[in-house]
């Protein structure tokens, strides 16, 4: 068979999505995302030490409602990944590993992040 016969080999777009390819694909994803929010920490922390005038203009960024709507996203990516990465540490110990429990494990997962992320940003105070 020539080389220009070969049969293409399936891309992604002809695989159905399985909800374990994605949960673990938004896992890596929230773990970068959680590092890139780490910036506005050390922003924080540097308006502290420069001094009053620095720190309030910082709180008056920070009540922005884009801010806002990043520290909720934020805590929803902090809050899925710890889910999840509980999640691995189970299928590591063995426990839910076949598909169909490995699904309904993994849409509780998405509403126990939501539902956290709701818990802990009323909490804080954010809306």
């Amino acid at each position: 068979m020539k080389k220009d016969n070969l049969p293409l080999s399936p891309h992604l777009q002809i695989y159905k999505p399985q909800m374990t390819s994605l949960l673990s694909i938004s896992h890596r994803i929230s773990g970068f995302a959680l590092n890139l929010s780490l910036i506005l920490s050390v922003f924080g922390l540097l308006s502290l030490s420069l001094g009053e005038n620095y720190y309030d203009l910082f709180i008056f960024l920070i009540n922005s409602y884009p801010l806002k709507i990043s520290i909720f996203l934020t805590i929803l990516g902090f809050s899925y990944h710890l889910f999840n990465g509980i999640r691995h540490i189970i299928w590591d110990l063995g426990f839910f590993l076949e598909n169909r429990s490995s699904a309904i494990f993994g849409y509780l997962i998405i509403c126990f992040a939501f539902v956290s992320s709701i818990f802990i940003s009323v909490y804080i105070g954010l809306f």
